[in-house]
């Protein structure tokens, strides 16, 4: 069967995606410090870059859930992977192109940023319009592509750093824009179906109307918040505060997370016809927030360390599975629904790590002081699904 009816190519473009989504959201974490030191920008403005990131992406998923049904997925989809391709090339070239450098890394992080947003926006709708069967499973495994690009993001640049050296930084930006682009020209091949025909998916005065939207939102945001506050600072976190080697830092801290998330997703892709998502997610939560207090806490390094790592183990299903209770509850949500939902996450993915950041500015600089504070984000999944469950049975025991 060709490239252009079969939609398993489609599923394989879409993992791609999420590798794409890694690289533009976790590159530029490992080049921090670098940034700090090539261009003497203070880790108050660097952390501004985190959020001008997904306050882009927000933005973008904001107005998604307007225009994406008229332009169509297959365009916006593939000038998503473009804007990528542009912004991690300008990532490399603009800081000299521009009047300074934060300006050139600003113009360069909008790109990236709008591409992302895209992505975020447009992957699961298309992979949920699939003819495929246990959608929740289906999900969890896509959205695990995030975790394996990220820990591919990581060794790739570990293994630049050794052999070719921290100062050609900017060749790996541009060898890691060709994913993208790519990626671009194998979307505008594969098969694209719709998630709900046109004037079948709820309008949007329909979703703000409904109670449980606004508590997906609040689920979105803490699950956005619990993954990013703790991946955006594992690097610089492992490195500054507690005094290990960057390679150490990036292999310990932001990989092994990754690779236990990508790991969390497999195993709920695997197990899910046998367990309760609700309950599962208020697990994840709980022992979320124990990581986050170790890690901050614990007088080890090691033990640290392994507390950043172990984080990746609780949040892997909390993404995805808020996405799939929310479209099993919003069946004719369509585009706008998930346009929303990863409006809510963006936001969570721009505040947790901007608290965590500044937080640690306010106390001089020390990321385990700044870093506790992520411990309220997954605190606050746990209370919003117990309230969702409770709303469910209530529901459920007025119709009988």
């Amino acid at each position: 069967m060709s490239v252009r009816n079969n939609y398993r190519h489609t599923v394989f473009a879409s993992y791609i995606g999420y590798i794409t989504q890694a690289v533009v959201n976790n590159l530029p974490t490992l080049l921090f410090l670098t940034f700090r030191d090539s261009f003497g920008i203070p880790l108050t403005e660097i952390t501004l870059l985190i959020t001008f990131n997904f306050a882009t992406q927000l933005l973008v998923d904001f107005a998604a859930a307007k225009f994406v049904d008229k332009i169509g997925y297959r365009r916006c989809v593939v000038a998503a992977h473009l804007f990528a391709a542009a912004g991690l090339v300008g990532l490399a070239a603009f800081p000299y192109l521009f009047p300074t450098p934060f300006s050139g890394l600003f113009a360069a992080v909008i790109l990236y940023a709008v591409g992302g947003g895209l992505i975020e926006v447009l992957i699961s709708p298309i992979v949920e319009a699939c003819p495929t069967e246990n959608k929740p499973a289906v999900m969890s495994l896509l959205h695990s592509f995030y975790c394996w690009g990220t820990v591919g993001v990581i060794l790739l640049a570990t293994l630049f750093f050794t052999l070719v050296g921290k100062q050609h930084w900017q060749l790996l930006c541009a060898l890691f824009a060709l994913i993208p682009l790519v990626n671009a020209f194998y979307f505008a091949r594969v098969p694209i179906a719709r998630l709900t025909e046109n004037g079948e998916g709820m309008t949007l005065g329909a979703i703000f109307g409904s109670r449980l939207f606004w508590l997906f939102v609040a689920l979105m945001f803490a699950s956005g918040a619990s993954e990013q506050a703790m991946v955006q600072w594992a690097s610089a976190f492992a490195e500054s505060g507690l005094g290990v080697s960057k390679t150490v830092g990036d292999l310990m801290g932001p990989c092994l997370f990754s690779v236990l998330m990508g790991g969390a997703r497999v195993f709920y892709a695997k197990m899910s016809e046998k367990i309760d998502l609700v309950r599962y997610l208020v697990l994840c939560g709980i022992t979320c927030a124990a990581t986050y207090i170790a890690a901050s806490l614990s007088p080890s390094p090691v033990l640290s360390l392994a507390a950043c790592a172990a984080c990746g183990l609780t949040v892997g299903v909390l993404w995805p599975g808020v996405f799939s209770v929310a479209s099993a509850t919003f069946k004719k949500g369509g585009t706008a629904l998930f346009a929303l939902l990863a409006l809510a996450g963006d936001l969570g993915c721009a505040g947790g790590p901007t608290a965590v950041g500044f937080l640690s500015g306010f106390f001089g600089d020390d990321l385990k002081l700044g870093l506790i504070t992520g411990a309220a984000f997954p605190l606050l999944l746990v209370v919003c699904t117990l309230v969702y469950r409770r709303a469910v049975r209530k529901k459920a025991a007025e119709t009988e």
